[in-house]
């Protein structure tokens, strides 16, 4: 039972890393940016050219750990972050800060590795409580980040960057030195196999596993409209400035660890993924439509947990059914494709939320936010719809022993 802890422990870590990465920026690249002249329209895309990267390639990378295994593909993608990071933090213009964001786009890619390799050393049934460990890390690292960011510019702009290559660096010596290789060579997927990527949605489970990706995606749309304009929204409803605004999305990264990384695996016992992953999608819907309602602190708090919780109720129960839907050595292409389909909703999401919140300029103080979480919301629940159309395969139907020990 001691075998798997390393592992797991690196997987951790590795999106934990991918995520303090991704959150690092939020408070910095845009000053950055400024800082070398850069116009409000290259600072968009910038941002956005990181996510636009993943779309890409995580289903590459996906495909490719299939192929070679897990454990090079991971280990390379690591080194690249670091690469792509250490650029950002040596940048003395602005080709170079598009360079290094692009390498960390590309790289950062990965997080489909770690949920494959999860899906190849666990049981069906344990898939989710696993699944939720890489939830955790993303609530860990999407509470870090911005904060790292924030204290360690007083540096210097670079400082951040500086110490997040660093710590892809470390983690991918954890990986080359700790991390056993999961999948057999029997099981990897062979040069004259017809490897479409779109293969995967003619498997037999193909149509279960497109409903899945969909649930996931407007999961994923609605919650990202609601990270990219709560900011904007306490601050006009209630005067909240960025310090506030931080303390509340580290309260949001902290229930959702507490649900992802503690209570996932027994909620998936007691009720089993199914139920689980439509109740998340509910509870988040719900949450959305009631955020430009709350008057108060105790209101806001109470909806941001239930926002946190719903996403973390919903997610790895997503990931878990994602990978019992393909065979083993489709594992990567699958959760790449599960992960891309997230990269496109958080590129779309605050492209969608920033446009509709032009239609609430113009109203009174108290409206303010209403179409876009109301829209949210509304995309939410076409997600529940979906949710409430697909099933377990039928060879994994009881939620089973979801035992404490992966």
């Amino acid at each position: 039972m001691a075998k798997p802890r390393s592992p797991l422990f690196a997987l951790f870590l590795t999106v934990f890393i991918d995520l303090v990465g991704f959150g690092i920026v939020i408070p910095i690249l845009p000053l950055y940016a400024e800082h070398f002249h850069a116009s409000p329209i290259a600072i968009g895309w910038l941002t956005g050219i990181y996510s636009g990267m993943q779309i890409i390639f995580t289903p590459i990378l996906g495909k490719l750990s299939d192929r070679f295994g897990r454990r090079p593909v991971l280990f390379v993608s690591i080194v690249g972050t670091a690469i792509g990071f250490a650029l950002m933090g040596l940048a003395h213009s602005m080709t170079l800060l598009f360079a290094g964001r692009i390498i960390a786009g590309i790289t950062g890619g990965n997080i489909a590795i770690p949920q494959a390799y999860i899906a190849d050393v666990t049981a069906p049934e344990k898939r989710s409580r696993a699944m939720g460990m890489i939830g955790a890390a993303f609530g860990l690292g999407f509470t870090f980040g911005p904060l790292i960011g924030g204290v360690m510019s007083r540096i210097s702009y670079g400082a951040p960057f500086f110490f997040s290559a660093g710590l892809a660096a470390i983690n991918a010596a954890l990986i080359y030195l700790l991390l056993p290789e999961s999948l057999s060579r029997e099981q990897r997927a062979q040069r004259h196999e017809k490897a479409s990527i779109a293969e995967v949605f003619r498997h037999q489970r193909g149509a279960m596993f497109g409903i899945v990706l969909a649930t996931y995606f407007f999961l994923v749309v609605g919650f990202s409209i609601m990270t990219t304009l709560f900011a904007l929204f306490t601050e006009k409803r209630f005067g909240y400035d960025a310090q506030a605004n931080g303390y509340m999305f580290g309260f949001v990264g902290i229930v959702s660890v507490i649900v992802q990384g503690g209570l996932i695996g027994r909620l998936i016992k007691i009720f089993g993924e199914v139920a689980l992953a439509r109740t998340g999608m509910v509870l988040t819907t719900i949450s959305l439509a009631l955020l430009p309602l709350c008057n108060g602190l105790g209101s806001l708090l109470l909806v941001s947990a239930g926002l946190s919780a719903g996403s973390g109720f919903a997610s790895p129960p997503l990931s878990g059914l994602a990978s019992q839907m393909v065979e083993s050595n489709w594992q990567g292409r699958a959760l790449g494709l599960l992960q891309s389909a997230g990269s496109i909703a958080r590129l779309l999401g605050p492209l969608f939320g920033g446009w509709l919140l032009m239609f609430d300029l113009q109203k009174p103080i108290g409206h303010y936010g209403y179409t876009p979480f109301f829209a949210g919301a509304a995309l939410c629940f076409i997600g529940v719809l979906f949710a409430f159309s697909f099933k377990k395969p039928a060879a994994d139907k009881s939620p089973g022993n979801i035992g404490v020990g992966l």
